[in-house]
């Protein structure tokens, strides 16, 4: 009976793509998590892991709405003529307040707005989003020092617990 309070992962959660060179080239101010709107085709392939983020930005228009822009989704392997354009622009669903704040910050700090990952939550698909500034190169040269040191303190002392 101890087993049965374990929650199980269900098949409706998980990370289906990531943008691995954001924390790498940006410093990351705040995470937001929207909604994406795609099509049928693209919410299968998505699922199927054929989507990339890597090159992808936000962009807020005048009619204070938020694109998704850059990012690709391969077409779907099943898809017939109603398979779709795999880097068109795809709309991302924030409350209006929420994109106001969010246009506001990157018309005067100079910041950007860079997708992080796409995961399931409940079957849904979400983007987290993060309101980003573009590190230089010393920046990244301090963060991959500062990497490495916590990695040897902690080579020393898992290696010095184990005498």
């Amino acid at each position: 009976m101890a087993g049965k309070n374990k929650k199980k992962k269900s098949s409706g959660e998980g990370v289906l793509a990531t943008n691995r060179k954001a924390h790498r080239d940006f410093l990351i101010l705040e995470k937001i998590e929207a909604g994406i709107v795609l099509t049928g085709t693209e919410v299968k392939s998505v699922k199927q892991g054929h989507s990339s983020i890597q090159e992808g930005y936000v962009h807020i228009d005048d009619h204070m709405e938020a694109w998704l822009i850059g990012c690709t989704i391969q077409p779907y392997d099943h898809g017939n003529v109603f398979n779709h354009n795999q880097t068109r622009e795809r709309k991302l669903l924030l409350h209006r307040k929420e994109i106001a704040r969010l246009y506001g910050k990157i018309r005067e700090k100079g910041l950007t707005l860079i997708p992080l990952k796409i995961y399931l939550v409940r079957g849904k698909i979400k983007i987290k989003i993060g309101l980003a500034k573009g590190k230089n190169v010393v920046d990244k040269r301090d963060t991959i020092r500062r990497r490495e040191a916590d990695r040897d303190s902690q080579r020393a002392m898992r290696n010095h617990n184990h005498r």
